[in-house]
């Protein structure tokens, strides 16, 4: 494994469904489970599905890596076999930063993906605080307008869960944008949000501030995670889905059968629909999202090789929104797609 800084310990919140995680996952790596978090559009939402958050440090301590050799470097190239031999194809290797080139039979590429203008990215802006300041419900998003942003400007939501027992973060996101919203606006609009609810930040506040692009990775056998386009390009979620395909992964089975690659080419689409619509029809795309039942809620959100639910529940939510908003959609997903 070559990493350039093996030793960092993750920052991030990461959260999840219950029913995506792997059997094998350590139980003590979840921090709090919400078995019914809230959703508002236009109007609430009861999500009939257990959410969990993840204590971050124990999620990653729990990842084993005794049985890895770890090379404190970082990859500048990989060079894929250039020609056949008498003994056969030349190995695939990797060229490092430090100028060391490392050969292997399989070269499996996590690094992620790359911020660039020509990719849609998720932003957010967060604060921890006591959970006793929070007196409303788990919110997987929050669309309600007392952010203070004027109707005509990019939407953002508020995201709010509970990080343990103690704590709460309370994140205004903008899901998707090309350009996304900066998270200094997240800021402001989270300030504005809260006190109009009674909480009034102290700037003593533990912060978290969030940045990445929802698209750019592409499918195939010798990329994984975001680069390998594990991330639900219309949510922004990935980790459940690299824990449940790292075992195969490690085995060298396919993540990419057609179906898989059917349901992606449909989520893509599902992001294109997202980035078209005006901000004033978001909160009613979402209501109807999630007045679909939980086993369509459960294909589009997480079942990757999943087509016929997929489909099905793409095609329920279509028929639920108005005509204006489908004249819209139709046309987004009917445009080409440009290769990020």
């Amino acid at each position: 494994m070559i990493e350039p800084q093996p030793q960092r310990r993750w920052t991030a919140t990461y959260a999840a469904w219950a029913d995506e995680l792997p059997e094998w996952l350590a139980p003590e790596v979840i921090a709090a489970t919400v078995d019914r978090p809230a959703a508002w559009g236009t109007r609430r939402a009861v999500l009939d599905r257990p959410y969990v958050v993840f204590d971050t440090d124990r999620l990653r301590d729990s990842l084993d890596l005794s049985g890895a050799h770890i090379v404190t470097d970082r990859v500048a190239q990989i060079v894929p076999p250039t020609r056949w031999g008498t003994r056969g194809l030349d190995l695939p290797s990797v060229r490092l930063a430090s100028g060391k080139v490392m050969a292997a039979g399989r070269v499996v590429d996590a690094r992620g993906v790359r911020r660039s203008p020509a990719r849609a990215e998720q932003t957010a802006f967060g604060v921890i605080v006591e959970r006793e300041r929070w007196p409303e419900d788990t919110f997987f998003m929050d669309w309600r307008t007392d952010n203070g942003a004027e109707p005509d400007e990019p939407p953002s939501f508020l995201y709010a869960v509970p990080l343990d027992e103690d704590r709460m973060l309370l994140e205004e996101t903008c899901l998707a944008g090309r350009p996304a919203l900066d998270p200094r606006v997240l800021h402001d609009r989270l300030k504005h949000r809260l006190r109009s609810r009674g909480i009034e930040l102290t700037g003593a506040e533990e912060i978290e501030r969030v940045r990445f692009p929802v698209e750019g990775g592409h499918p195939g056998h010798l990329t994984f995670g975001t680069a390998g386009a594990l991330m639900h390009p219309a949510t922004g979620y990935s980790v459940a889905t690299a824990l449940d395909t790292a075992d195969a992964m490690v085995r060298g089975d396919s993540l990419w059968p057609a179906p898989a690659r059917a349901v992606h080419a449909l989520r893509s689409a599902g992001l294109r629909a997202l980035l078209a619509l005006p901000p004033q029809d978001l909160p009613a795309f979402f209501d109807a999202f999630f007045a679909l039942p939980v086993a369509s809620q459960r294909a589009y959100l997480s079942g990757r090789d999943d087509l016929p639910g997929t489909a099905a529940a793409m095609m329920a939510l279509f028929a639920a929104l108005p005509w204006r908003t489908r004249r819209v959609m139709a046309a987004a997903v009917g445009r080409p797609r440009k290769r990020a």
